[in-house]
């Protein structure tokens, strides 16, 4: 069985857990940041208000911008990644939305690497085509073919590792590729989250959040963020983040800020027990292989240090999938991953969902692929399942 447990090394943890457990002193003494629920705020004077609109002083104005609760979470994200700034989002794809349209324009090009997450990927072939921007997607994998795609564009949209087939990508180089040629880099890091991978410490430009998973953790927010340096953020706050409508409530900032104190504690469970069972998985007959970075040899596993509780595996022909799915009692079928649940989704489902626009079809996925994201329920149950489902499953 590989050792994997280095990785979880005191230092790796403890300065984000200190971060996010503790708060500066807030007058009257809260423990918890309020919620500002308020739709806007007024000015003491007319001084007050023509240079807050000037832009000689910060103060919130209007929650569809600037909210004390959200800023909150904001600057605790822009903290754990190592950015200057960051802005929030209502959702994941309103964050992903707001950073592609601020920098990539009519008539203009960018590159993806294959198997990103399924809704960026419609996002691409469905509304950026008509906004005159064209996508080139390659294997991220493979400098090289990064390398050739690279002139001309625009921005460089990265997931390491990426979706459903957890394909890694060595993004310092290919960050280091693209500022060569003055092209904007942007990484999707949902799945490895700030405390497991850091990617502007690799030269990344822009780091992306769909905040509904680890960093909420607990299946009840919608939520997304961007990250990076004050000049990039600006950008966006200037382009599109005032005029998409995607601003972030303060009740679910503040949700966000309770999750992310926990944040150290599940990870380290969900590494752990995700490494157990795919370590099983990895011995049983009835699987043929096992997605997940942690047996990757691939040089982008370097920036990683550790494993969130999400990957993939593939099932011999002898198992139906459908049955599968169907045997399962702890593991719930469902889209989304990062909360306290085990969930499960099959590709083959996948591949039916619009099958005109889908990623896992164009680029080879395997029906017998299934997804886990492995919870916090206790470990030796979640594998008892799995066999069981196994077993119930052979044609």
């Amino acid at each position: 069985m590989n050792d994997h447990s280095s990785l979880l090394s005191p230092d790796t943890l403890a300065q984000a857990a200190t971060l996010l457990a503790h708060d500066e002193p807030l007058p009257g003494g809260p423990v918890v940041p309020p919620i500002y629920q308020t739709s806007l705020f007024t000015f003491a004077s007319f001084a007050e208000m023509a240079d807050t609109f000037a832009g000689r002083r910060r103060q919130p104005i209007y929650s569809r911008g600037d909210n004390p609760t959200v800023m909150e979470f904001e600057s605790r994200i822009a903290a754990l990644e190592g950015a200057e700034a960051a802005r929030a989002f209502s959702s994941g794809m309103g964050a992903i939305s707001a950073t592609i349209l601020a920098f990539v324009g009519a008539g203009e090009r960018m590159v993806a690497v294959r198997h990103v997450y399924g809704d960026a990927y419609r996002l691409f072939e469905r509304l950026l085509p008509h906004l005159g921007i064209t996508v080139d997607y390659v294997d991220g994998s493979d400098a090289a073919a990064v390398a050739a795609a690279l002139p001309g564009a625009r921005l460089l949209y990265l997931e390491n590792p990426c979706s459903m087939i957890f394909e890694l990508q060595e993004i310092a180089l290919l960050a280091r590729m693209a500022r060569a040629q003055g092209i904007v880099t942007a990484i999707d890091n949902s799945w490895a989250t700030p405390l497991f991978q850091k990617p502007i410490t690799h030269g990344v430009d822009l780091v992306l959040h769909s905040a509904s998973k680890y960093l909420g953790g607990h299946s009840d927010t919608v939520a997304g963020i961007v990250a990076g340096s004050a000049e990039h953020i600006a950008r966006i706050n200037a382009r599109t983040f005032p005029y998409l409508g995607a601003k972030l409530s303060p009740f679910e900032a503040w949700l966000l800020l309770r999750g992310l104190r926990t944040l150290p504690l599940r990870l380290a469970h969900h590494m752990k027990s995700a490494l157990a069972i795919a370590e099983r998985l990895r011995g049983h007959p009835a699987v043929e292989r096992v997605m997940h970075p942690a047996y990757s040899n691939h040089p982008g596993k370097a920036t990683l240090t550790g494993f969130s509780g999400l990957f993939s595996f593939e099932v011999a022909e002898a198992i139906d999938v459908p049955a599968f799915i169907d045997a399962l009692r702890l593991f719930r079928i469902g889209v989304s991953w990062g909360g306290h649940e085990s969930l499960v989704v099959p590709a083959l489902a996948s591949l039916q969902q619009t099958p005109d626009v889908n990623s896992f079809s164009r680029f080879g996925v395997s029906p017998r692929t299934i997804r886990l994201h492995i919870g916090v329920e206790d470990t030796e149950d979640l594998w008892a399942d799995l066999t069981q489902a196994l077993d119930r499953a052979r044609r």
